[in-house]
């Protein structure tokens, strides 16, 4: 019964927003993990041993995420120790450094080019965002305002083609070719780009004029000089996933490939051998042959682990959630209520099945293979033409998964961004940072199942 996922949702929102709570006070980790129990109940889950099984299950799918905060953290200290960050932030200055909305607005729009090159939110955001962290936090930009802002241009990235996760899915599930879908996703995400940039630099940005001393004195070349070498850890990472993404030659694989493969069979221990993971691990080796990390080592290992807890704590409270939901009864909840719809329903009913699914899971793609796998089908029965329903689908999962409260991109970037500013990060108040974008995503999709 669809009541088992509406009441776990409504007390998770109230327990986060009801900062005054004894004990509770809104921690994250906390709401999390109470709602889990709670959605563990209703299942008709009593046994101690089952929650535990449902937690280690919830672990082990979010595993790589897990993975990600931990090595993404370690990776980000090492580009620290050696000034890389600095330097991204004197390129972006010399460049665009008298205009602070122009540098949110390079922003968004590097992160859409590098998540439409990579095909994956995640993977945009760990490995560009985390150079502008600091850019955006001299902008005094809040942390949840910094985490909006690159997961909105990650996310806008993920969907845009050459490389779209969510329209290839699509696309494969409803049987079509991708081009016509990859054609309007390009209008779509053309039309988001400079709408969200607009709103993120309305909301967040609050100087009209960087101060004196943050503007840079100098040409980029005169203020880049010696700086260039640092960047060969950082580019060694963008050639590592590009050459797997465009080329699908994945280095790691090609080096201890056997190794990968037994990792990548253990439960929990497999999220290292993602491919973003072993790829950020490789670079962060690639850091140790410079001195200055190499002889301060321990210390910066120690920091990045430091850094990543606020994080690997909301991870941990996101596991036992998303394993309650799978253990007891929600998602298929969700599936039967969709199933059993009349075929005058079915479009507006499978949607919110897909939104209900990405929300709960914070993945477009399992949005997809759960519901649209089926729905896919009945809709072109329907009457809905294969090409727009294919669009349709990749936005309102795409969209449905930045919804509060488990994006499971905005939680890596506040891992991030929690970790290089050393500052809290409230979750939900990021990901209503971005929200306009996810309802954006989600409007389209309803679109495209009408016209």
């Amino acid at each position: 019964m669809m009541i088992t996922v509406i009441v776990p949702i409504g007390l998770l929102i109230a327990l986060i927003l009801l900062k005054k709570l004894p004990y509770i006070k809104g921690n994250v980790m906390i709401c999390l993990m109470i709602t889990g129990f709670v959605a563990l109940l209703m299942g008709g889950m009593y046994n101690p041993i089952d929650w535990f099984k449902a937690w280690i299950l919830g672990l082990d799918k979010l595993a790589w995420i897990i993975a990600l905060g931990l090595f993404g953290s370690i990776y980000a200290e090492t580009q620290t120790e050696l000034k890389t960050l600095d330097s991204v932030l004197t390129l972006l200055r010399s460049v665009f450094g008298k205009s602070p909305r122009g540098i949110v607005w390079v922003t968004v729009i590097a992160l859409s080019i590098a998540g439409s090159l990579l095909g994956d939110a995640v993977a945009s955001a760990t490995v560009i965002g985390i150079l502008v962290i600091k850019v955006l936090d001299d902008l005094d930009i809040p942390p949840e305002g910094i985490v909006a802002t690159i997961t909105a241009g990650a996310m806008m990235g993920s969907i845009m083609p050459p490389i779209t996760q969510a329209i290839f899915l699509s696309s494969a599930l409803v049987g079509v070719d991708t081009s016509v879908p990859c054609n309007y996703t390009y209008i779509t995400i053309g039309i988001a780009i400079p709408m969200i940039s607009y709103y993120l630099c309305r909301h967040f940005v609050k100087i009209d004029r960087l101060p004196d001393h943050l503007i840079p004195k100098g040409t980029p070349s005169e203020l880049m000089k010696g700086k260039w070498l640092t960047f060969i850890p950082l580019v060694w990472l963008i050639m590592l996933v590009l050459l797997d993404a465009i080329w699908k030659i994945n280095v790691v694989n090609i080096l201890i490939g056997p190794f990968i493969k037994w990792l990548s069979g253990i439960v929990i221990l497999k999220g290292i051998a993602n491919y973003i993971v072993t790829y950020l691990i490789f670079a962060t080796i690639i850091s140790f042959f410079y001195k200055n990390v190499r002889m301060n080592g321990l210390r910066v290992i120690k920091k990045g682990v430091i850094n990543a807890i606020p994080g690997l704590r909301v991870f941990m409270g996101s596991a036992l959630l998303l394993g309650a939901f799978y253990s007891a009864g929600q998602i298929q909840a969700v599936n039967n209520f969709a199933t059993n719809l009349s075929p005058n329903a079915l479009k507006v009913g499978g949607a919110l099945a897909i939104i209900v699914i990405g929300t709960l899971t914070g993945s477009q793609s399992t949005a997809q293979n759960t519901i649209f796998s089926w729905l896919a089908p009945a809709l072109v029965n329907a009457g809905v033409a294969p090409d727009k329903l294919a669009v349709a689908a990749a936005h309102i999962a795409s969209g449905a998964q930045g919804f509060p409260p488990t994006s499971i991109t905005a939680l890596v970037v506040c891992a991030l961004v929690g970790g290089v500013l050393n500052k809290k990060v409230d979750p939900i108040k990021a990901m209503m940072g971005y929200f306009p974008l996810s309802i954006y995503l989600v409007a389209v999709g309803f679109l495209f199942l009408y016209i």
